[in-house]
């Protein structure tokens, strides 16, 4: 339990149980966190900045925080502007991506001699085994997002979780296709 200047443990109930210390403050301060949120513009992203601040905080053990509530609302802003950044680094690495690629995929079988199209199609199947491996909803969220160009907050509401777990998911697909790649240019 974290310690305070007046020298009480501050306590909240929640849904699974006692709350303690900062995450006690969180949860008596989360209606003010969530307009604070709202108002610097985060929008629908706000409920999710909520959410990953609740679990940074059941993650850590911060320990005693001399000023609670201004923590928090540093907290928070920091949580909205690394989104921000995030999201800005993601739109960039889109655009030159599209850019990179004339925005037109090419067709795999146009102009190239069987052989290759033969090795196209072998790696072809192992990303698709790499996708699958990762599980269904990570080769779904991949597929929606990079083939059918489904915006991810639309994908989010298809499925019913968090932009966060869209995003994590696309990270992890693409890892696994980094690594992949880094594969076959070794082989």
């Amino acid at each position: 339990m974290a310690g305070y200047p007046n020298g009480k443990q501050f306590q909240h109930w929640t849904p699974t149980g006692m709350a303690t210390g900062l995450s006690a403050i969180f949860m008596a301060n989360r209606a003010a966190l969530l307009r604070f949120l709202r108002a610097r513009g985060a929008g629908d992203n706000a409920e999710d900045l909520l959410q990953d601040m609740w679990m940074k905080l059941e993650a850590k053990d911060l320990g005693p925080v001399s000023d609670p509530v201004p923590y928090l609302y540093r907290m928070a802003n920091n949580l909205m502007l690394d989104r921000y950044r995030s999201a800005i680094r993601r739109e960039r690495r889109e655009q030159d991506w599209a850019e990179g690629a004339g925005g037109v995929m090419a067709d795999p079988t146009d102009d190239v001699p069987v052989d290759e199209r033969m090795i196209l199609a072998q790696r072809l199947d192992e990303a698709r085994a790499v996708l699958r491996d990762l599980g269904p909803r990570v080769e779904l969220i991949f597929r929606r997002f990079r083939i059918e160009g489904v915006g991810q907050k639309v994908i989010a509401e298809e499925l019913g979780v968090s932009l966060t777990t869209v995003e994590k998911d696309l990270q992890k697909a693409y890892r696994a296709m980094l690594t992949l790649k880094q594969k076959l240019d070794t082989e």
